[in-house]
């Protein structure tokens, strides 16, 4: 005993020179053994702080503890660090595999503080024990050799080597120990031989726990095994390890395997009980369970081959015996991965915008491409539309690079959203896309252009100085600076004027003004030459051409030129009184700057000193009569003529003609006052004039008699001779009886046609020719709707020589059938 003491002390010496000095950035360290004898020498603390010893009593000198306790202490006459109290490691740091104690040297006037750390270095001053001193155990006669039974495991509060190393089991002739192994060490016992009770009914076992310390300690377990009779055959499965692979995607419930017992006995001695042995983990528990009854173990939880590969499931079948056997085995669940994890893609890097100018090879975005599963399952295969201007560089492991294949033109596409799609290799492989935008950024590379080849303007006349007359317009593909356009007009003359005293152009907008007021009657048209240039560096510029219109507005009045007036606004006409339905009176001609609508004249009778007497054609401007002459209407007719145009306004001019009524033979029976006088008649000049009227008609009815027979009958020896049609003689006329159509519809044509000629209307002649013909002995009469007034009835009939039909001439809507055919000569 003394002996071990000298022993530990020498050791104490060793660990105190060892430890006692370490100079690491002012910290005193010191080292020593735990359970040192009160009053042990820690070290030489005035020396190591390089003090005097005088002074530590003079400044106070203590240590000052940051633990609980005071353990060591300083004597102020020799400076030495002392053991003040017991130090038990294990105490103090349990089973911490460093302990220090924290200490504190403090010197006063002046004050300063010294930190101060010993290390207490673990001495095997613990034997093994444990929790209790006697194990019982009730083991079955006929419990089968190699049956195993656990033991309880020691308990040794020292650390590393000194801890619990081994365990002895002392000799006997039925058991032997055999250890477990895994995060602690724990002891089994092993039936090595059949048991018997009525042999021997117990059996007294020693187990040893011993540490590994110097010397070695150890504790000692009393095992008591009861030898239990009845039940002697205990559940036996056919392998103590089984070894089961599952895909780690089986669904809850799925059956893993069924564990098959067996017990010889029979009745409750046979009932076998399934359950987890106690050294099953909480993890096995929550993703399996095991029928009590049939021995199947199920899937009850989530698997996951990335988070367990294995599994090792403890199983004891225990029988329902009064004295319950139980045995034992062990599955190993093997987690076979399946292809549950798509690949995950994880962006690296991406350029904020690629210039559209940009290289092939030019990086756009870097991305790195990973999958959980193992195997085929884990590899990674990443592709992207081929129809994209882009490629995928995939020389980097499993970072892949996005780069550019293509020339890119922003005009054409200025984004891009470009779609990542990566596989592995299942079966079939799961997939992962994730989408990638792509800014293309703008460079001036595209000139403006006009929304025309040509641009006209039309324009109207008269327009107001400085007023907008049109506006042009142009787009530049390109964006920001390189889109904002500006106009101009290039310089060049038109009429050897400079073309800006015409037009001008707003810069910004394109809005076109001009700077004159035009007139359609000097300039119709002129062409020009505009440009717009972008802002771009350097910038692009475009040229049209614009054509402008003048359009004409209704700004000139007609002008009449014929009849010309003499007095004024009035001309002078001249007309027989003899003058027939339909005739001639004079041609009223005008003319009007304008052109189009403009320019379209129409004539009228705005005012008639007799308003059923004339009529005007409102094309042609021809004045017609209407009816005869009376002897009541007045020598001197006034008509007032209106010529407008077809504008919006409308424009007009007017024109009074005087007519003048001409006649020898009703000179000597009427006189007619001017047109403010009336008629004056006697009742014996009235009646004179009428029978000089009536002796006209009837000697003029019997010429037109012969005159007919004559022209039958040359007619008749035409035919035979020649087998053809004669024409008869009619009045040679200036004006075809289409002229007739185009007066009002009021004109009437007489049963005998006169045409008043001349082409002075001072100087006019007359002449009267009338032709007849008797086509047959019968006369055919075609009613017709009356032109004049419902007492004035005509009726004639017009026989086409040319043809054998029926001719009508058309007044708008009244068919007036001739008797009389005229030719012209």
């Amino acid at each position: 005993m003394r002996y071990q003491k000298y022993l530990l002390l020498k050791c104490e010496l060793f660990y105190c020179a060892l430890y006692m000095w370490n100079p690491v950035l002012g910290l005193i360290r010191y080292s020593i053994p735990e359970e040192l004898q009160l009053g042990s020498f820690v070290g030489d603390i005035a020396e190591d702080l390089g003090l005097d010893v005088k002074q530590l009593s003079i400044r106070s000198f203590r240590i000052v503890s940051r633990a609980r306790k005071q353990y060591l202490d300083v004597n102020l006459d020799t400076g030495i660090l002392l053991v003040k109290d017991r130090i038990d490691r294990e105490e103090i740091c349990g089973l911490t595999l460093s302990c220090v104690l924290s200490l504190d040297g403090l010197l006063e006037n002046p004050l300063k503080l010294y930190p101060i750390a010993v290390e207490i270095v673990d001495v095997n001053d613990n034997a093994p024990i444990f929790q209790k001193n006697k194990f019982h155990i009730e083991i079955s006669e006929l419990s089968t050799p190699g049956s195993r039974f656990p033991l309880e495991s020691a308990y040794d509060s020292d650390i590393g080597t000194n801890a619990v190393q081994t365990y002895e089991l002392y000799p006997n002739n039925y058991f032997i120990l055999d250890m477990r192994s895994g995060e602690e060490k724990m002891p089994v016992l092993l039936l090595q031989s059949s048991l018997d009770r009525e042999t021997e009914s117990s059996h007294s076992l020693t187990l040893i726990a011993k540490d590994g310390g110097a010397p070695v300690r150890s504790g000692v377990l009393q095992i008591s095994i009861i030898v239990k009779d009845a039940n002697d055959n205990a559940p036996v499965f056919p392998e103590s390890e089984y070894g089961i692979n599952i895909f780690e995607n089986l669904a809850t419930g799925t059956q893993v395997i069924i564990l098959n017992a067996t017990d010889l006995d029979n009745g409750p001695n046979g009932e076998i009980s399934y359950s987890f042995g106690s050294h099953t983990s909480i993890t096995v528990r929550g993703l399996f369970g095991i029928d009590s009854k049939t021995g199947e173990i199920r899937v009850r939880g989530t698997l996951d081959y990335e988070a367990n590969k294995v599994f090792e499931i403890a199983v004891q079948a225990v029988d329902r015996g009064s004295e319950a056997m139980s045995g034992h085995c062990v599955v190993f669940v093997n987690i076979i991965d399946v292809n549950d994890n798509p690949p995950e893609v994880t962006l690296t890097s991406l350029s904020t915008a690629v210039s559209e100018d940009a290289p092939v090879g030019t990086l756009v975005a870097l991305f790195r491409a990973t999958d959980k599963d193992s195997g085929r399952y884990g590899q990674v295969q990443c592709q992207i539309s081929n129809k994209l201007p882009f490629k995928l560089d995939f020389s980097m492991g499993d970072y892949y690079a996005i780069l550019v294949q293509n020339s890119l033109d922003r005009e054409n596409t200025s984004l891009y959203d470009v779609s990542i799609t990566c596989s592995d290799a299942g079966n079939p492989p799961l997939l992962s896309e994730k989408t990638v935008r792509v800014d293309v950024s703008d460079i001036n590379d595209n000139a403006p252009r006009f929304t025309e080849s040509l641009y006209t303007a039309n324009v109207m006349e008269n327009n107001a100085n400085g007023a907008s007359i049109f506006s042009i317009t142009a787009f530049d593909p390109d964006v920001g600076l390189n889109a904002r356009l500006k106009y101009s007009i290039l310089e060049s003359q038109v009429h050897n004027v400079p073309i800006n005293t015409y037009i001008s152009i707003d810069s910004e907008t394109g809005v076109i003004f001009a700077q004159r007021t035009f007139d359609y009657e000097e300039l119709k048209n002129f062409l020009f030459q505009a440009q717009v240039v972008d802002s771009g560096s350097p910038s692009l510029a475009s040229n049209v051409s614009v054509k402008v219109i003048i359009l004409d507005q209704n700004d000139n009045a007609p002008v009449i030129v014929q009849p010309k007036a003499e007095l004024g606004a009035t001309a002078m006409e001249t007309i027989s009184r003899l003058a027939e339905p339909g005739s001639l009176v004079a041609k009223v001609s005008a003319t009007d700057a304008d052109v189009g609508q403009n320019g379209q004249l129409s004539y009228s009778i705005f005012q008639s000193s007799n308003h059923n007497l004339f009529v005007i054609s409102p094309d042609t401007g021809e004045i017609w009569t209407k009816r005869r002459i009376e002897n009541k209407d007045a020598n001197k007719q006034s008509l007032m003529i209106v010529v407008k145009d077809n504008g919006t306004p409308s424009l007009s001019a007017t024109v009074t003609i005087i007519l003048s009524v001409m006649g020898s033979d009703t000179e000597t029976f009427s006189s007619v006052s001017d047109l403010a006088e009336e008629r004056v008649f006697t009742h014996d000049l009235s009646f004179s004039l009428v029978i000089a009227l009536g002796a006209i008609s009837v000697i003029f009815l019997v010429i037109l008699i012969i005159l007919a027979v004559m022209v039958h009958k040359n007619r008749n020896v035409s035919i035979r001779q020649q087998g053809s049609l004669v024409t008869c003689c009619c009045l040679e006329s200036r004006h075809s009886l289409n002229g007739l159509q185009k007066a009002s519809r009021e004109l009437q044509i007489p049963p005998n046609y006169v045409e008043v000629f001349g082409g002075d209307p001072l100087s006019q002649r007359f002449r009267y020719e009338t032709c007849s013909k008797l086509q047959s002995t019968k006369t055919d009469f075609t009613p017709s709707e009356p032109f004049g007034p419902p007492t004035d009835k005509y009726y004639f009939q017009n026989r086409s020589i040319r043809k054998e039909g029926m001719t009508k001439i058309t007044f708008e809507n009244h068919n007036i059938p001739l008797n009389n055919e005229v030719r012209h000569l």
